[in-house]
């Protein structure tokens, strides 16, 4: 696979990719890097490489070599982009989140979650699934694995009925695997900041709000 990154030079209201240390500056995993840059009538791209593949496609490709100064201009645009996020993340949030397991605010966002799943199905690391069987009489039987959401009442369900029931222990769920234990199997926050959830949430939840809300009682909670 060859892959080539974006610097984001325009921040959405409900971006905090900085404070998650995952934008807007790509900083590696990419054969290749382009940073557009306007500045009145000019429309330039700077275009750097990150592996020898992209070194090769670079080589290739017309225009002028970059100077200091349009370097400078990149890390303008990736500092303005900064500056215009709508939104931004506490440092400590795996903490926040993994100790307030039993706070109140659960059931207030409880009372506004419609379950819908439209977090989990629009967040780009999310990756929960199911399994199905089909059987029928000509073909015999199938096993599919389906994308699936752990906002479904059905997710859990063990030998008829779900182990999370309600719709604060599926929120809190999600939340808490996404914010704080996901750093316990793969050593990373499970959020890139891309705010997704946010825009996409029908009733208005911001996840950003809610781990301020629950850092203002945290230490009654540990």
């Amino acid at each position: 696979m060859f892959t080539v990154a974006v610097n984001c030079a325009v921040a959405g209201n409900t971006c905090f990719c900085d404070s998650m240390g995952t934008g807007p500056r790509a900083e590696g995993g990419f054969d290749l890097v382009v940073t557009e840059l306007l500045d009145g009538a000019s429309h330039e791209f700077l275009v750097e490489s990150g592996s020898g593949r992209g070194s090769e496609v670079l080589g290739d490709l017309e225009g002028r070599a970059a100077t200091a100064a349009d370097h400078e201009r990149v890390d303008r645009v990736v500092t303005d982009t900064i500056a215009h996020m709508g939104r931004h993340m506490p440092p400590d949030t795996r903490t926040i989140v993994g100790s307030s397991i039993e706070h109140t605010r659960w059931d207030a966002i409880a009372d506004r979650c419609l379950s819908c799943t439209n977090c989990t199905l629009v967040c780009p690391t999310c990756f929960c699934s199911t399994v199905e069987d089909r059987t029928d009489l000509l073909d015999g039987a199938v096993r599919e694995r389906r994308w699936d959401s752990c906002f479904t009442d059905d997710f859990t369900n063990l030998h008829g009925h779900p182990v999370r029931s309600s719709t604060r222990s599926r929120y809190r769920q999600w939340m808490t695997h996404k914010l704080s234990y996901w750093y316990d199997q793969f050593g990373t926050s499970g959020c890139v900041g891309c705010g997704r959830c946010i825009t996409w949430c029908p009733v208005g939840i911001d996840i950003t709000a809610e781990v301020e809300l629950l850092s203002q009682e945290a230490e009654v909670y540990t």
